[in-house]
Formats: C-alpha cells, structure tokens, sequence
C-alpha cells in the first residue's frame, strides 16, 4: 500500500463502483510521485535534470530532462491502473493506455520545471475524469466540474499530496522511512481573507488596465482604497504558490495580457487551472478567469490556456470587480 487512505476518502462519489477504480488509480499516481521525489532529491548528484532536451513539449514549452523522465514514470504507472487515456502536458495528443477502463487522467507532470535547479518545490498535478463514450477527446474535452478527483503533489522540504474528491480537501505527507503517504491534515481550509497576492509584476506593463489598477491599489497599503497594507510572494512554480495560499491565505494572479500568445494567460485550463480550482474550491477559496467560475468554463482543445485567479474568496471577488 503506498498511501494510507482516510476512511472518507472518496466516499462521496456518485458511483460508488468508482471507488476500487479511483482508489487504484490513486495509488499508480502516488507510486509515480515517489519515483520522481526520489529524482528530485537526488538534484545535482546525478546532474542534468534540468538541462532542455532541446525540444518542446506539445505547447510550445522548452522540455527538462525530468520534465520527460517524470512523463514516463507516470505513463509506466497507470498502465497497471484502471486508466483508459491519459493526457499530458508534454504529448501532443491523447495516450490510449487500457480503452475498457472507467477512468482518465490528465497531467502535468512535472509543474515548476524552471525551478528543477534552483531547489525549489516543484510538483505533478492531476485531474482524474470518468471515462466518457465515443473517441478519446470525449473524456477530456468537458467543463472541470466533471472532475471526480483532482489535486497536485509537491517535492519540497516535504514531498505532500493535496487533494480532493469533491468533499473537502485532504493533506497526505509521505514519511520517510515507511515510503506511504500518511494522512496529515483531514480537512484543509483556507482562509477567507488575507492581505497578501502572487503576480509576476515584470509583466506588469503588459496587463490590462484592470489589473494594473488592483495591483496599484494593493500597493498603496492602509491609506489606498483597499485600507490594507498588502504583502506580495511569488514562486513562479504553481504547486509551490498554491501550497502557500492554501496554508497562508490571500490571492494568485496569472491574468492574460497584450503580449502576442499571452492573451488567455500561459496556464492551461485541463491539467493546472481545473485540478487546482477543485481544490481550492473544496478548501473554501474560489477560482475564476478574472470574472467566471473555472470550472465552468467549457474546453475545446487539449492544451488550451486560461487566465488565472484564485485564493480567498474576499480577494479573488475584489478582482472580479475590478
């Protein structure tokens, strides 16, 4: 047994012939996730895992070494899972691993991949849909809210799993020397407000004049219109700043912005914005493209981006109206 289920865990589905499925499944991808823990433990010991391959991954994206060997693990895994296809940030298309399965999953491998040497956390997020009828697009190709599990794991001080079934939000820590992952927080919550955001402000003459105006007013602390002096923490990798409001509270911001490309933000909404909108939703926050409810939004292409803002729920409807 590689993680120690919590006795609610995935108890709440609508089917609950999903549950072996789900709990199989679940077990594939935390059995992938020691495996690449363990890679990114080892960092410059065994060198190159940050180097480019010189290639790309499917949109557009310059490939890491462990950004491929994190793809793998994971493909190798659910082959002995109960996983019809599996999408992935770093294939053009759709892998068929076991057609008669009930279930699929969609990730990004290895999120943060610019940070592989530099020591900070990184992760894989996941989103697992019941398998859908018809070509393989269909199980895919559906709003977020269709998701049955979705989370993201994190290799850092501590290699942790975040996720949800739709009823709450889970914590797992995997412990060192039994190699499980242990249930560590049973009910994740966030915090409702908090005077803190993440935004990459380099880009800052690039966004759009509503952003602009939120992030100035942030800015001007006690005596602006927010009346709060705001603090500002930015990672870059998305794991690690989804981590951070979901222990600290405030807001995350990858809005689109006038660069050629840039236009719908850089996250893509099948892999990175619906699994951790789940979350964050099931945690008490909310996440939006700026005005809409992610996991509302429909999807029509498999890597299609998305702007981006979530965190607590008093921040994230500031930026709504602005």
């Amino acid at each position: 047994m590689t993680i120690q289920f919590s006795s609610q865990f995935a108890y709440k589905l609508t089917d609950p012939r999903q549950q072996p499925a789900i709990r199989a499944t679940m077990s594939a991808l935390c059995d992938a996730a020691k495996e690449i823990s363990a890679l990114c433990a080892q960092g410059p010991l065994i060198g190159g895992l940050g180097a480019t391959t010189g290639a790309e991954n499917a949109d557009g994206d310059s490939q890491k070494a462990l950004d491929v060997q994190s793809d793998e693990i994971i493909i190798e895994r659910l082959r002995q899972a109960p996983v019809a296809y599996y999408a992935s940030e770093e294939e053009e298309g759709i892998n068929t691993l076991n057609p008669d399965a009930p279930l699929c999953v969609a990730a990004d491998p290895l999120d943060g991949s610019s940070n592989i040497d530099t020591n900070v956390s990184i992760g894989t997020i996941f989103s697992i849909f019941p398998t859908a009828p018809g070509p393989a697009e269909n199980s895919f190709f559906r709003s977020g809210d269709e998701q049955l599990v979705g989370g993201f794991f994190v290799y850092g001080p501590q290699t942790t799993l975040i996720v949800t079934c739709g009823d709450g939000v889970e914590l797992y820590v995997l412990e060192p020397e039994s190699k499980q992952f242990v249930l560590a927080i049973a009910n994740l919550y966030l915090t409702e407000s908090r005077a803190e955001y993440g935004i990459n402000s380099a880009n800052a003459r690039h966004w759009q004049t509503s952003i602009q105006t939120f992030i100035n007013d942030c800015l001007t602390g006690e005596n602006g219109p927010l009346g709060e002096n705001y603090n500002m923490r930015w990672v870059g990798s998305l794991v690690a700043d989804a981590s951070r409001i979901l222990s600290r509270g405030g807001i995350f911001l990858y809005p689109g912005d006038n660069r050629p490309g840039y236009e719908k933000g850089r996250l893509r909404q099948l892999y990175e914005a619906n699994p951790v909108s789940f979350v964050i939703e099931q945690a008490g926050g909310s996440a939006t493209d700026g005005k809409t409810r992610i996991l509302e939004l429909p999807l029509n292409e498999l890597h299609q981006r998305v702007p981006f803002v979530f965190g607590s729920k008093k921040q994230v409807e500031l930026v709504s109206n602005y």
